[in-house]
């Protein structure tokens, strides 16, 4: 009975779940904080967090692999197309103001926030690996320490945007956790040159997020989030067009 418990067990995303506990956490730390903060200290960690987030996305792109900056561009424009066409932004926020509406939440940046956090905690080497690997091997170790790193993020996170990165946890199983309980068809797919590219396109996307956090310009993040799974996309094709 105990090893089929044990069994069942070690088919949930496990280290996704402790990722979402430290990230719940945090940013019911940082939304205590925003409380207490006067307006003046909310304002420079507001561009303290900007000017952090920089050095993330800058980090991130360099990951671009060699021979991959057409992909590159090209799943950024592609993307942006199609979440243009589809309205992406629209959906998001439509279903955060009804989050909110249920929540009686009245926070203008709490889309903003999901957006930001689902970005910063999903979108890695760290994430995809340590969720491949969770679900191949049942190793959590690497998990663990992105949990640790995601928990003392959200804290500055929600101390500027508040409750939408506490729900940002819900993406996040989808993503986090789907790719764990995908893992064995997923890892013919994450390529180590795929997963670089995919974290370079969104370290660009997280550049986006400061552009936004520090007023220097306005980026529509949600209609550009289609270029990830663009990106993934032209990436496999050329693969199998370089084995050919």
């Amino acid at each position: 009975m105990l090893s089929n418990l044990g069994n069942g067990l070690s088919k949930w995303p496990l280290g996704t779940l402790v990722n979402m506990l430290t990230v719940s956490m945090g940013s019911l730390i940082g939304i205590a904080l925003q409380q207490i903060f006067p307006a003046d200290i909310q304002s420079i960690v507001f561009q303290a967090v900007g000017l952090g987030t920089v050095l993330i996305g800058i980090k991130m792109a360099l990951r671009l692999p060699e021979g991959y900056m057409l992909i590159f561009i090209f799943s950024l424009i592609v993307g942006g197309i199609t979440g243009q066409l589809l309205r992406v932004d629209l959906l998001f926020n439509e279903w955060s103001e009804s989050l909110k509406v249920m929540l009686g939440n009245a926070e203008t940046g709490f889309t903003e926030g999901l957006i930001t956090a689902f970005l910063l905690f999903c979108i890695g080497s760290m994430t995809i690996v340590g969720a491949l690997e969770e679900g191949i091997s049942g190793k959590r170790e690497l998990l663990l320490v992105k949990s640790t790193l995601d928990g003392f993020t959200s804290i500055a996170l929600a101390s500027t945007y508040g409750w939408g990165v506490f729900f940002s946890i819900i993406p996040m199983f989808l993503f986090q956790g789907s790719i764990t309980m995908l893992a064995g068809r997923l890892r013919q797919v994450f390529s180590a040159e795929i997963i670089d590219a995919l974290s370079a396109t969104g370290g660009i996307l997280i550049i986006g997020i400061s552009v936004n956090l520090l007023n220097l310009g306005k980026v529509t993040l949600e209609n550009l989030l289609p270029s990830l799974v663009v990106v993934v996309i032209l990436s496999k094709m050329i693969k199998k067009g370089n084995k050919k």
